[in-house]
């Protein structure tokens, strides 16, 4: 707990802790009465949050907390745990483990969701869009998303004539894993929208990127439909919480994209945790492998 502590306060500036409060928070409050979801929350973002907000927080808290024993972070944490020695418990250090999932976190493992923050800032700037959870909204997607498309279509071709292999891929599509079937899906992205559809929660955002994906095929650009991956959804769950203040200039472009990697850290920090802990009980030294045989889910 003093790990998970120094991880979260550690992700805020310092002005914001003082002796008896953290992020405006009373010390007592925090430690007698509210959530984490709700304490992390506030550390993260700066505002009190709406309870639909606060749904949307601990939803992706969840989907985050692992992608299982073969993830690159779990790597990192379970690397520190064999070098130790899980044979003998006695000598592994927590603290290095989880300075392990730190090390293998980063701009591609992580960090998609700040590239989905700005890559949606760049296509919504000039839409007028007021409120992304109304679907009054007025705005065409398709177009929107045609605009984008015929764009990325002349970039990928300029880059094949001059001979370079070195073309961008846009955030939030596709996964090495959810690939090659005529129309792709990340499973998680899937169970969110069914889920905000059930609550009856629109996000222009998360519709925006399905109509992007079916796009890119329609024009040629993809061989199938892609998938909507789970980065995207970081990305569009985060910024329709944040537009408005974004709009007011309460919240920077900046501060939305550091806050769409440190939501990736809070729940991996977990993940990762109970990682260390697994592998410290059945891991055995110099090897970070689970067999698969072992391995579980709990839904």
């Amino acid at each position: 707990m003093r790990l998970f502590g120094a991880l979260i306060g550690a992700s805020v500036q310092a002005d914001r802790h003082s002796a008896d409060s953290f992020c405006g928070m009373a010390m007592s409050d925090i430690l007698e009465q509210l959530p984490i979801s709700e304490v992390t929350f506030v550390a993260l973002l700066g505002l009190a949050p709406k309870p639909a907000d606060l749904f949307s927080f601990e939803v992706l808290v969840g989907l985050l907390l692992s992608n299982g024993p073969g993830t690159i972070s779990a790597q990192g944490a379970k690397g520190a745990v064999s070098a130790d020695g899980p044979e003998d418990p006695g000598r592994v250090q927590l603290n290095k483990g989880l300075a392990g999932f730190l090390t293998h976190t980063g701009y591609t493992h992580g960090g998609n969701g700040y590239e989905g923050i700005a890559f949606l800032i760049e296509q919504f700037k000039d839409t007028g869009l007021v409120d992304p959870g109304d679907p009054g909204h007025g705005i065409d997607l398709k177009a929107l998303a045609l605009k984008y498309v015929e764009a990325y279509a002349r970039y990928k071709s300029t880059k094949k004539n001059t001979g370079s292999l070195d073309i961008q891929k846009i955030p939030g599509v596709n996964h090495p894993v959810f690939k090659d079937k005529p129309v792709n899906h990340d499973p998680r992205e899937v169970f969110i929208h069914k889920l905000m559809a059930g609550r009856g929660e629109y996000n222009v955002f998360h519709e925006f990127y399905g109509t992007l994906v079916q796009t890119l095929f329609e024009a040629g650009v993809s061989r199938n439909v892609y998938c909507v991956n789970i980065d995207a959804v970081i990305a569009a769950l985060l910024l329709k919480m944040l537009w408005q203040p974004y709009l007011s200039g309460e919240y920077t472009g900046a501060a939305l994209e550091t806050a769409a990697f440190t939501i990736f850290l809070y729940p991996r920090m977990l993940g990762c945790a109970a990682e260390v802990d697994d592998h410290m009980n059945r891991g055995r030294n110099m090897d970070t492998r689970t067999p698969a045989s072992q391995c579980q889910f709990v839904a």
